[in-house]
């Protein structure tokens, strides 16, 4: 759980990593206590693989971005304007020094416990998340149901899930809000797009 809230007093190791998305390369600082310290985990990549790149643009959130995964990767294929936030200053830390090691510029990273940091009347073209499971369900529906309120009327939220770790009733217990779509399925990991009903 410590890699979800204040972890300062964990011991930091700083490793770097480079990974390849589209024939781009990209490196990676990350350290103790941020999840998927090693590598770009296959939820997130699939995650990305699975976007609309081509007709994305506006205002889009990365919410619970971890060390700068998705708002990094994908600011190099789309043009617009992106909001990361998460609720761990190291994941934070890193992701600020992973937009300089990759030559980013137009990324607003700061401290979020899911939106409570964001302004209430702020709207997102696109919110993209992959949720931290083991911080608990509590959390992860703040994040998919809390959408709802910083989305543009036209807006998507997308997110990834396993199977096996509730994907089905995730899609479910969000139907009230959501028309939720899976566009990709693979080795137990949901896509999932959602649009405001």
């Amino acid at each position: 759980m410590a890699q979800y809230f204040e972890n300062a007093n964990l011991p930091s190791n700083i490793v770097e990593f480079e990974t390849y998305f589209l024939n781009t390369k990209f490196t990676f600082k990350s350290d103790n206590g941020v999840f998927s310290k090693e590598k770009l985990d296959f939820g997130t990549r699939l995650l990305l693989e699975n976007l609309p790149f081509k007709d994305m643009n506006g205002d889009i959130l990365d919410l619970g971005c971890g060390y700068g995964v998705v708002s990094i990767i994908l600011s190099k294929f789309i043009d617009a304007k992106f909001d990361a936030v998460d609720v761990n200053k190291r994941a934070l830390h890193l992701a600020e020094m992973n937009m300089k090691l990759n030559k980013v510029t137009d990324i607003n990273y700061f401290e979020s416990n899911c939106y409570d940091a964001i302004d209430e009347n702020k709207k997102y073209s696109y919110i993209i998340t992959n949720p931290p499971i083991r911080a608990g369900k509590e959390v992860v529906y703040k994040m998919l149901r809390g959408a709802k309120d910083h989305l543009k009327d036209d807006g998507f939220l997308y997110f990834v899930m396993r199977k096996d770790h509730g994907a089905k009733t995730a899609i479910r217990d969000i139907s009230d809000i959501y028309n939720a779509e899976v566009i990709c399925k693979e080795k137990g990991f949901f896509v999932i797009k959602c649009f405001l009903r």
